[in-house]
């Protein structure tokens, strides 16, 4: 189960830097919970569909040998990703 959550976090390391960004722009153009989820939720759907048509698709083959299925996998990241924009928001809006 640990290594499994150690993989998909290793999947979610690239995007991290982007999650981030974007959850600037969200604190400063919108920064309420609902158009966040939203938005991630758009954007997770665009990594998939970038990942499945592009050569980025060998990646997943790595977590199917692991047992972690492409729908865990990225419903997972939605969920930590989440987490994350969720406690972000939050966290700004307690100092802005």
């Amino acid at each position: 189960m640990t290594h499994r959550l150690g993989a998909i976090l290793l999947f979610y390391k690239p995007f991290f830097s982007w999650s981030m960004a974007i959850n600037s722009l969200i604190v400063i153009f919108a920064p309420h919970i609902l158009p966040s989820i939203i938005t991630k939720l758009l954007l997770t759907c665009f990594v998939w569909f970038l990942v499945r048509e592009t050569n980025a698709k060998r990646k997943l083959i790595f977590y199917k040998n692991l047992g972690i299925s492409t729908w865990r996998l990225f419903s997972t990241l939605f969920v930590i990703d989440l987490a994350i924009t969720i406690s972000f928001i939050m966290l700004m809006k307690a100092f802005i």
